[in-house]
């Protein structure tokens, strides 16, 4: 990075149109959570704030997070990288490899130090001194510690990062572990996920190059626009759930028709996420949407999980004193008595209308 610019310089030397520029910050402020009326000062902080350089390191992880990030629709992937941002590392996506990536590494950490934000991509291995995990010919945990020090701020990118991920499922044979658990000191956001949602992802990345904070955190660090509502409470099948209509089998009639996961494992109502309202792909489609019930895979130790779809202990129904049980139980009752009544009523009127024809 030759020169450091702002998100509105980009727009000009690209030619972009101001009004391209001003949609964007549209974008950004619905993206972030913010009220239509905060506008005006994302325009501002765009306008004026310097973006940061970004250095993204990939530890022990499956590149997962980043694909799912290429595939950002609002806004591209292309335009955040291209044009949001000042990506200067990042192993996956740059054009260099081997030794001059690695050198320009160095030069960027020296050459910004306390002004980069460092995304953290994969757990860090420490059994064996950290060799389980390589980069660049040392061991990760190395390469972590050393980019941590002049960072002014790091994004635990996907589960992994946060919580230790996959290879951290008993019996974890590399002892992995999350970001967090190594580095200290450093404002830490956690963006966990199996993959993170990309626009999650880069509402956080955007949030803090446009005000040079990080986000407004939960109590286990994720971002509360993000993380502040539990699956449950977005799922478009809540109200299969309130009225006791439960999927029982995979194959069953309630699986074909879309009714409430709840018994097959769904973990909606003890998953913080933002999958029922943001949604992925441009907001296609979300795992439940698809029939799969929720894994909370954005919850610690969701990979312990065993049965993976083991069905949660009971929890009320809303404004009830039963048990998903006894809903579905009544609602089956009902069901069944307003068919016998229906078959009762059809014969009373065919009963009358022949009687009537006599007359």
């Amino acid at each position: 990075m030759k020169e450091k610019n702002s998100l509105w310089d980009l727009f000009q030397k690209r030619n972009l149109s101001r009004r391209s520029f001003v949609k964007t910050c549209v974008a950004l402020t619905g993206m972030l959570g913010l009220s239509p009326s905060m506008l005006p000062q994302v325009v501002n902080a765009a306008e004026n704030k310097t973006l940061p350089p970004v250095i993204w390191l990939h530890g022990h992880e499956c590149t997962g997070c980043d694909e799912a990030f290429i595939r950002s629709q609002s806004p591209l992937a292309s335009d955040v990288v291209l044009n949001m941002i000042s990506l200067d590392y990042m192993d996956v996506l740059s054009a260099a490899a081997g030794e001059p990536l690695e050198h320009h590494l160095q030069n960027i950490m020296q050459k910004y130090k306390g002004q980069y934000l460092l995304a953290v991509e994969g757990a860090v291995s420490l059994l064996d001194d950290g060799t389980y995990c390589m980069v660049g010919g040392k061991p990760f945990i190395e390469n972590l510690k050393e980019a941590a020090k002049g960072a002014a701020a790091i994004i635990e990118v996907g589960s992994c990062a946060a919580w230790g991920g996959v290879q951290a499922a008993k019996p974890n044979p590399t002892k992995s572990v999350s970001v967090s658990d190594v580095i200290s000191g450093k404002p830490i956001i956690k963006v966990p996920g199996c993959p993170p949602i990309p626009e999650v992802l880069t509402g956080v990345v955007m949030h803090y190059v446009l005000f040079g904070q990080i986000p407004p955190l939960d109590t286990q660090g994720r971002p509360k626009q993000f993380y502040g509502n539990r699956i449950h409470d977005t799922c478009y099948r809540r109200a299969f759930f309130d009225s006791g209509m439960f999927v029982e089998k995979f194959d069953d009639a309630g699986a074909k028709a879309g009714w409430c996961l709840y018994k097959v494992g769904c973990r909606g109502p003890e998953a913080y996420n933002s999958c029922g309202n943001m949604r992925w792909w441009n907001g296609l489609s979300y795992p439940i949407q698809s029939g799969a019930p929720c894994v909370a895979c954005a919850s610690n130790n969701f990979w312990d999980n065993d049965p993976f779809y083991a069905r949660l202990p009971n929890i009320p129904v809303p404004n009830t004193i039963a048990t998903a049980d006894k809903v579905g139980m009544i609602a089956a009752g009902v069901a069944a008595a307003g068919v016998v009544a229906h078959g009762v009523a059809s014969v009373v009127q065919h009963k009358k209308h022949e009687s009537n024809e006599n007359k």
